[in-house]
């Protein structure tokens, strides 16, 4: 069985052009959404997905129809070929029942990968530039090293509960304990 799934980001745009083309392409069913493509919650290719059993092919007008990401749509592909469903994009040609779409799919893959690992070396190197720089990353510090050593004496004084201390330096309290800790681990010793 041939199942369409067609989307559109808003209800302004229309799904008779993906519909018609769907059909003509021998769909039985088809299910669909209005939802930006970055929304995680598609309820059409949830059902169409359900829907679909062995030997089965899913269908879209457009890979970008499907997939949020190219990480998401290989994720959704695999997902489908390891339930034995077949897909098949119209405008980009790719069909994953025939050994050409599996071999243009596996590249996509590949090149996704491929990209995956660059971003993560790219990152690797720009965050050992910076600490070689002395740039160290996070937020910054709420508190100043005076502001510290006051919050610090409050609470040894024991006249102040720690929720007091938290409102008046505007912190929480894992701030607090945070600060704390680090304060008397750098504090010399007397």
């Amino acid at each position: 069985m041939k199942i369409g799934y067609a989307r559109v980001s808003t209800a302004d745009q229309h799904l008779r052009m993906q519909e018609d083309a769907l059909k003509s392409a021998g769909c039985e069913e088809i299910f669909t959404d209005v939802v930006s493509g970055v929304k995680t919650d598609r309820p059409g290719l949830e059902k169409a997905m359900a829907h679909a059993r062995q030997g089965d092919t899913i269908i879209v007008w457009k890979l970008d129809r499907l997939g949020r990401s190219i990480q998401h749509l290989i994720q959704t592909i695999y997902s489908l070929q390891e339930q034995k469903i077949g897909f098949k994009s119209l405008q980009e040609n790719i069909d994953t029942t025939t050994s050409a779409g599996k071999l243009i799919f596996h590249i996509f893959s590949a090149l996704a990968e491929f990209e995956r690992d660059l971003i993560q070396e790219r990152t690797q190197a720009g965050l050992k530039a910076a600490r070689a720089r002395g740039r160290m990353g996070g937020r910054p510090p709420l508190l100043n090293n005076r502001q510290i050593k006051r919050m610090a004496e409050l609470y040894d004084e024991g006249k102040s509960t720690v929720m007091e201390i938290c409102k008046i330096f505007n912190i929480s309290k894992p701030s607090f304990y945070n600060y704390l800790k680090n304060y008397k681990l750098n504090r010399p010793a007397l």
